[in-house]
């Protein structure tokens, strides 16, 4: 008999009180942090130190850590040739009263600022060089080989999963929806992961071996509030998205934004459907 780990409850960090946690990780890292620097999102919080680096604590319930763990940061560190702060250390926890674990990672500042939110609403007005930077981590980075899968949303995608998502959007099986290259992805590529004017992309709990153009496509839904960026996207990963799996990849993210949640007045919804239809005809057509 197979048993599954405890669930754990639904915990917003943006709301949650963390003061304790922040405490603990001052006293097993041996370190303060700068409480007017406390960034708090859905699942994390961070801060910066008294030694100028920054610490990312993380919360997952242990039915989210899988065979992998949840060491992504630690793992990113051996990567070579991407833009990423330099990891330092961490340590990890188990919660006294919950089926959770927290995690707390220790890197190097970043070298300029997050460009925005996951979404974004204007066009950050990225330079050439910014660009080019991008491309050549995301070109590296799938270039390398790893054990990982990888946990886009903390959900490990698999054939199946993909497969449903495109299946969501064309009930049809008039075209394959098997993957045939895996290739390792960041997993969580939006606009709050990556800093201008350098660039460095950052947070990689979720990087592994995914369905090639993952982050190309993930990056262009973050994107489609503001056409003209997520034009841009599209040109400059323009061999991700001609590719068969990234058009999978398309329709993977496309799923995501007009699923079952989606909020009516999201501004990607009706560019997500007119690119599902072409991409849909494209497979169609072989």
């Amino acid at each position: 008999m197979t048993l599954s780990a405890p669930s754990a409850r639904a915990v917003d960090l943006r709301v949650e009180p963390v003061d304790n946690v922040l405490d603990h990780v001052e006293r097993s890292l041996q370190v303060e942090l700068d409480r007017d620097t406390v960034v708090r999102k859905r699942r994390s919080v961070g801060a910066r130190t008294d030694r100028r680096t920054w610490i990312r604590i993380e919360r997952r319930g242990l039915d989210k850590i899988g065979m992998q763990g949840w060491n992504g940061t630690e793992c990113a560190a051996r990567l070579e040739g991407i833009a990423q702060p330099t990891w330092r250390g961490c340590v990890v926890w188990r919660g006294a009263d919950e089926p959770v674990m927290w995690r707390a990672d220790e890197t190097e500042l970043l070298p300029s600022a997050p460009i925005g939110n996951a979404i974004l609403s204007e066009d950050p007005k990225l330079p050439d060089s910014w660009w080019q930077a991008f491309n050549a981590s995301l070109d590296a980075l799938a270039a390398q080989h790893t054990g990982r899968v990888a946990t886009p949303d903390t959900v490990t995608i698999t054939q199946a999963l993909v497969t449903e998502a495109v299946r969501s959007l064309s009930p049809t099986d008039d075209f394959d929806t098997i993957v045939e290259h895996w290739v390792p992805a960041h997993a969580d590529l939006n606009w709050a992961n990556m800093t201008a004017p350098t660039f460095s992309l950052f947070d990689w709990e979720d990087w592994g071996n995914a369905p090639r153009g993952l982050d190309s496509a993930s990056l262009w839904g973050s994107s489609l509030a503001v056409p003209a960026l997520a034009d841009r996207v599209r040109h400059e990963r323009r061999h991700d998205f001609e590719s068969r799996d990234g058009k999978l990849m398309t329709l993977f993210t496309c799923s995501k934004i007009l699923g079952p949640d989606a909020h009516p007045q999201d501004p990607r919804l009706e560019p997500a459907r007119r690119m599902a239809e072409q991409v849909i005809a494209e497979l169609q057509a072989g």
